[in-house]
């Protein structure tokens, strides 16, 4: 049975990837985002995959936008049974040199954008007592790195406020839930449209995966629950390393974490970006790295296949003990 799935973010990157996934089920699929002309193709793509789908123009930052586009997907779709809070902004600079008002922005979008999804979709969840939502988080919810400050004070922040909501669900013992799916470096638009004071092009850190992994774990979470997922090896990696030996982790990131997140190639001085407004075209789903990314995370199609990977672990077992 097809269920109604509210993706915000959705007109490039993850975002875009993950209503495409979504689609290509048979969901029907609403799409919120600012962008208009990567909105416009992005319900394009989905259309052609599941013609119920429809755009809701809506600057995540705007609380009242976001619960007015909700109400048009209601409207138009029927009531919401997942909500995936995938949009996102970003700053690549020195602490010292960003502004207030680039972290607020960031934060707005980021953060607050994730907190306006949510509590859109608890008003019309809560009282059905039934509908969940999937928050995108990162790696770099757990581990903050170099030059992100502001994207990795919200992504902290979105960690925060979900771990309460989620207690809070379970101790109403309402069958709404929460899902966070932390990713890894993925080969997205963002490096492009990005503000950045960095002297050369801005890179995702490798190992760098394409966005339909993300997507498609997305899709999982969605499905399955769960508290968290972690994406990628490298995500588990960092995770596990800041909770077993933070001050090497710090000082690592220290000597490698500029170089890591630069690519050779110098920024042009009038290189605009998207912090404040979106800028005119379509992007798509995928960055410039395509040829660094990896089309599959092995770690997620383990966790995805467990019964099959227990089946064979049980026939080899049995085929030793039978040679023995």
């Amino acid at each position: 049975m097809s269920r109604v799935v509210v993706v915000t973010g959705a007109s490039q990157g993850v975002g875009r990837a993950t209503a495409r996934a979504f689609a290509e089920r048979g969901d029907r699929v609403a799409l919120i985002a600012r962008d208009d002309d990567g909105l416009a193709a992005a319900l394009d793509e989905a259309r052609a995959l599941a013609p119920d789908a429809l755009a809701a123009p809506a600057d995540v930052a705007d609380a009242g936008a976001v619960d007015a586009a909700a109400a048009a997907v209601e409207e138009g779709l029927g009531p919401i049974d997942v909500w995936v809070n995938a949009a996102m902004a970003s700053v690549f600079s020195p602490v010292a040199q960003l502004t207030a008002d680039e972290v607020r922005r960031v934060a707005e979008v980021t953060y607050l954008g994730s907190v306006n999804g949510t509590l859109a979709a608890l008003g019309r969840m809560l009282p059905r007592d039934r509908g969940r939502i999937v928050q995108v988080g990162s790696a770099l919810a757990y581990r903050a790195i170099p030059l992100q400050a502001a994207y990795c004070a919200a992504k902290f922040a979105i960690r925060g406020f979900t771990d309460s909501l989620r207690c809070e669900l379970l101790r109403d013992g309402s069958r709404v839930t929460v899902t966070s799916v932390h990713l890894p470096a993925l080969n997205t638009p963002q490096f492009e449209v990005v503000r950045t004071r960095l002297p050369r092009h801005p890179r995702p850190v490798p190992p760098i995966y394409q966005p339909e992994v993300a997507a498609r774990a997305i899709v999982s979470a969605a499905d399955r629950g769960g508290r968290e997922r972690w994406v990628g090896r490298s995500t588990i990696a960092t995770i596990v390393a800041e909770r077993i030996a933070p001050p090497l982790l710090d000082r690592y990131l220290a000597r490698t974490g500029y170089d890591a997140q630069q690519t050779g190639e110098p920024v042009p001085a009038d290189r605009p970006d998207n912090l404040d407004a979106p800028l005119p075209g379509d992007r798509g789903a995928h960055g410039r790295f395509d040829g660094a990314a990896a089309p599959v995370s092995r770690t997620a199609w383990a966790r995805e296949h467990l019964d099959l990977i227990a089946a064979a672990a049980a026939l080899a077992t049995a085929g030793w003990i039978v040679r023995r």
